[in-house]
């Protein structure tokens, strides 16, 4: 049963990445022959500030959206868990609209939201704040940014937590309560222990999106100012686009590297978050 799958992951997948560790020991050019380098590309990129850096605002850029949308999040589907029928529903539908928004006209219009006589600035001048220039500051471009993708991701991990909180037996908080246990007891005591397998899912996918994120600083930024916001797949992009005989080795170089950061940071997470086969045996 599981054949048909492992045929796919072997033509999509498998194949894929071998040919394409294949190619990159290659120098190839559309204007000479290719030639056998061996690892000399990898040595190119683990070399390259630009790649260093590049890794470095992707895990920026992921410390500052994932932390903040699983609490978020977690706030959220625990008020939706507490309401009636219609208006949980009306509020799940709300929350979720943002997930069917493409990336770029959600880019485009937090660029309209960040201008300077946009509704950001109109808001921060109540309280007598000078407008502030969010994407062409180095400090506060990746922030800004950062605010998008939360808001494009928040809904649906919201609706991933609302179904695992579900899935927690009321009985449990009911017999806490009886033992004394207020809010905060009954969420650290409960809910996050039992809800660790829905954790470890949304951290895992959630993070290896968010280094890949592409779209929004393309859109929003460009990569600026000064590299500010050039995410690992923006660089990468970049460097296939340069006008040099063997960006495509090199941009394949990087690619491969990026892939194995992810499946480490993968399994740093599946070692610091123990899942539980059984929530409730």
């Amino acid at each position: 049963m599981i054949a048909p799958m492992v045929v796919l992951l072997g033509i999509f997948v498998v194949w894929p990445l071998c040919y394409s560790f294949y190619l990159s020991t290659f120098k190839i050019s559309f204007y000479q022959p290719s030639e056998f380098v061996g690892l000399d590309f990898y040595k190119y990129v683990l070399t390259s500030s630009g790649f260093w850096k590049a890794l470095g605002v992707g895990l920026y850029y992921t410390f500052l959206t994932v932390p903040a949308e699983l609490v978020l999040s977690l706030l959220l589907a625990t008020f939706i868990k507490t309401l009636s029928g219609k208006v949980a529903a009306f509020v799940k539908t709300t929350v979720y609209l943002p997930a069917v928004v493409s990336t770029v006209i959600a880019a485009v219009i937090f660029v309209f939201m960040y201008q300077d006589q946009g509704v950001t600035n109109w808001l921060i001048g109540f309280v007598s704040a000078g407008p502030v220039d969010w994407l062409n500051d180095p400090d506060t471009a990746l922030p800004s940014i950062a605010v998008a993708g939360i808001w494009l991701r928040f809904g649906l991990t919201t609706l991933i937590l609302l179904a695992g909180l579900l899935d927690i037996p009321q009985a449990y908080y009911e017999a806490a309560a009886l033992d004394g246990a207020g809010y905060l007891r009954r969420t650290f005591s409960i809910t996050i222990p039992l809800l660790k397998n829905v954790v470890l899912y949304l951290l895992v996918t959630e993070c290896t999106l968010a280094i890949q994120m592409f779209d929004l600083p393309l859109v929003m930024t460009n990569g600026g100012p000064v590299d500010a916001t050039v995410t690992p797949n923006l660089y990468i992009f970049n460097r296939f686009r340069d006008f040099t005989p063997y960006a495509t080795s090199f941009s394949l170089a990087a690619s491969l590297l990026l892939f194995i950061v992810l499946g480490l940071i993968s399994l740093v997470i599946f070692r610091l978050v123990n899942s539980d086969k059984s929530v409730d045996g």
